[in-house]
C-alpha cells in the first residue's frame, strides 16, 4: 500500500483526515496508534518527534506529510478524485482555507481546551481558560450562524477542506458547548454533515470508542 496514515478513530483531527480519503476512496492503510502504551509513543516519535496525528508516509513519493489540513491538500495534489477540496478559483480558494483554520482554531482548538481539562487530576483544573474557551465558541457558533443560513456547505454548494475541519470540530464541540436549540441554521449543516457518507464511516468506526471521550 503506498499510502499510510497513523490515526486513532476517536482523534478528532485524525477524523478530519479521514473524511478526505473516504471522500474520494484513496487506498490507504490505516496503522492504528495508541499512544498510552510508551512503547508505541516512542516509536511514533522516531518519526515524528512532535508526536502528534495523523501522520500520512507515502512510501511512492518518499514523503512524510504531518497536519490534517497539509495531508488534504497534498491527497488533493497527487491523489485527486471527484471531490475537490480546494477550489479551482483563487478567491474562493483562500476563502476556504480561511475557512478551514476558522473551524481548527476557534471550534476544534477550544473544543480541545474544555476536553482535555476534564482529564486533568482532581484540583488542577484551569477553569478560567475553560471559560475563555466556551466564550470563543459562542463567539464561534455566532458567526457560522450567520453564514450558514444562506449555505449547504461551508463555502456554498459545494463540499470542501472546510467541510472536513467542520465535521469532526463541530461533533465534538456540540458535546460540551451544544448549539442545536440556540442555532438552527448552523445545526441544520451539522445535519448534513452528519449524513455525509464519508463521515458517517467516520463515526461509525469511531463509535466502539465514545466511552473514552470525557465530554
Amino acid at each position: 500500500m503506498t499510502l499510510t496514515l497513523y490515526t486513532h478513530p476517536l482523534a478528532s483531527f485524525c477524523q478530519k483526515a479521514l473524511i478526505a480519503f473516504y471522500e474520494n476512496d484513496t487506498p490507504f492503510k490505516a496503522h492504528f496508534l495508541d499512544l498510552g502504551d510508551p512503547t508505541v509513543r516512542a516509536e511514533f516519535n522516531t518519526l515524528w518527534p512532535i508526536g502528534k496525528m495523523p501522520l500520512l508516509l507515502d512510501q511512492a513519493r518518499g514523503q512524510q506529510v504531518a497536519e490534517s489540513t497539509i495531508i488534504i491538500e497534498y491527497l488533493a495534489t497527487y491523489y485527486p478524485g471527484p471531490t475537490r477540496f480546494i477550489p479551482d478559483e483563487a478567491e474562493l480558494a483562500w476563502q476556504t482555507r480561511l475557512a478551514d483554520r476558522f473551524y481548527d482554531n476557534y471550534v476544534h482548538v477550544p473544543m480541545q481546551k474544555i476536553v482535555v481539562d476534564k482529564l486533568r487530576p482532581e484540583g488542577q483544573g484551569d477553569p478560567y481558560g475553560v471559560e475563555e474557551a466556551r466564550a470563543t465558541l459562542r463567539t464561534s457558533y455566532d458567526m457560522l450562524e450567520s453564514e450558514m443560513g444562506s449555505r449547504f456547505w461551508a463555502m456554498g454548494e459545494v463540499f470542501t477542506l472546510a467541510d472536513c475541519a467542520a465535521a469532526p470540530a463541530l461533533f465534538y464541540a456540540n458535546e460540551v458547548q451544544p448549539f442545536g436549540e440556540t442555532h438552527p441554521a448552523l445545526a441544520g449543516y451539522f445535519g448534513r454533515l452528519m449524513d455525509r457518507p464519508s463521515f458517517a464511516r467516520v463515526l461509525a468506526e469511531a463509535q466502539p470508542y465514545f466511552d473514552m471521550f470525557p465530554g
